[in-house]
């Protein structure tokens, strides 16, 4: 895996808690963004934002590549003419919405959306505000909510399969889906709508929410926080599926990939 890597290798990376810190950094990472794309090696966001907050990232970042949104619901990317594209793969986010609402009925724990929350509850939860928040808000596939206890998930995860529908849990908010909405399912699709099924992956995540995709990749590496990897995927890591980046964030993500890609 040298320079000569060109598109031979994907890197499919989450963004929050991954290639971002909790205060939207990534900038330990900013050379090598730019490395991986003048030697033509894709870096394609996979990740619980909406197209619009990547679409921004991607601007800020010099990105040129696909991108998988909201957990798998859509994937975007620009043809050789550069008009967008999208390919939607989830429920559309006003047949989920009232079911989210059906869920904390039956669950008799509160699941505020996270369209429903104010700016200061915002800027508590996810450190966003303003335009920013108003991003997120937008879903077109996905009802973001905060968590239940503890005890709540377990039971939510039951009436959620009974349901027919998915939830997957991120650092900060869990996530209403459609049914067989995964991250790894988007990539697979995503691969086979460009023909590159052939392709090697080299996938970067940090939570729950990035297991589909972690399994799915070639190379799996999880990037820690800063104290430590998430506790669902510490057995991966400890079965050797999984590789551990040496720091927290846009700095391990940094050293994972030039480990792996000898770059």
């Amino acid at each position: 895996m040298t320079a000569g890597v060109e598109s031979s290798w994907w890197v499919v990376t989450d963004l929050d808690g991954t290639l971002l810190d909790h205060n939207y950094d990534w900038s330990p990472a900013k050379d090598l963004l730019c490395q991986l794309q003048q030697r033509r090696v894709p870096v394609i966001p996979c990740t619980s934002k909406t197209a619009e907050e990547v679409r921004g990232f991607r601007a800020e970042a010099g990105l040129h590549d696909p991108y998988i949104v909201e957990n798998g619901g859509a994937l975007h990317g620009e043809t050789s003419a550069g008009d967008p594209w999208e390919l939607a793969l989830g429920v559309d986010w006003t047949e989920l919405k009232p079911q989210l609402q059906r869920l904390q009925d039956e669950l008799g724990e509160p699941l505020r959306p996270l369209d429903e929350l104010s700016e200061a509850e915002g800027q508590q939860l996810l450190g966003l505000s303003g335009e920013s928040l108003r991003q997120a808000q937008r879903r077109c596939f996905s009802v973001p909510f905060v968590p239940p206890s503890a005890e709540g998930r377990h039971r939510l995860d039951v009436l959620v399969q009974r349901m027919g529908l998915t939830v997957v849990q991120g650092n900060r908010m869990g996530h209403l889906l459609g049914p067989n909405v995964s991250k790894g399912k988007a990539l697979a699709t995503l691969k086979r709508h460009l023909g590159a099924e052939q392709v090697k992956v080299l996938a970067l995540g940090d939570s729950p929410n990035d297991l589909p995709l972690l399994d799915v990749a070639d190379v799996a590496v999880v990037v820690p926080g800063p104290s430590g990897p998430h506790a669902e995927l510490r057995s991966g890591i400890a079965a050797g599926r999984f590789q551990l980046a040496a720091a927290p964030h846009a700095s391990g993500w940094d050293e994972a990939v030039r480990r792996i890609l000898r770059i």
